[in-house]
């Protein structure tokens, strides 16, 4: 096994654990928009290193076609990596508003999301990479 794969998947599970301290923190404290804006952080960079995490894992598999966020999880969903494809594509678009505008009502929205849906896929997902090999070549 790769030990960049390793390093990356460490990196991945790290980020999932951070995101679930913030969001356990926030929960604690649920006036605390400062709080809501460090669980809105972390999953910004959850989100960031999931997708690459399976854009490697997809190219060592020979799926040249994951260049983006949405062919990832488009190709993922045909690999078998995901499969509720609709909650990965809302992720993408709540991620994508959550660095161009600062909304306080979109911000609640999202991280009740955050907490309600994506961060159990974004664990789950976690998990199955962690269990998956990846070749020293892919990162050639």
């Amino acid at each position: 096994m790769s030990k960049r794969w390793e390093e990356r998947i460490d990196d991945f599970s790290r980020a999932v654990l951070r995101l679930k301290e913030a969001i356990e923190e926030s929960s604690n404290n649920v006036e605390s928009t400062v709080l809501k804006d460090g669980v809105i952080q972390r999953f910004e960079f959850t989100y960031e290193l999931c997708w690459k995490s399976m854009k490697v894992f997809l190219e060592n598999e020979g799926i040249e076609e994951a260049k983006s966020p949405r062919s990832t999880f488009r190709e993922g969903f045909k690999y078998g990596l995901i499969s509720d494809g609709e909650l990965w594509i809302d992720m993408l678009k709540d991620r994508n508003l959550t660095s161009h505008v600062y909304d306080e009502e979109l911000v609640e929205i999202i991280y009740k999301k955050i907490i309600d849906k994506y961060f159990c896929e974004l664990e789950n997902m976690k998990n199955i990479l962690s269990m998956k090999v990846v070749d020293d070549d892919v990162w050639s």
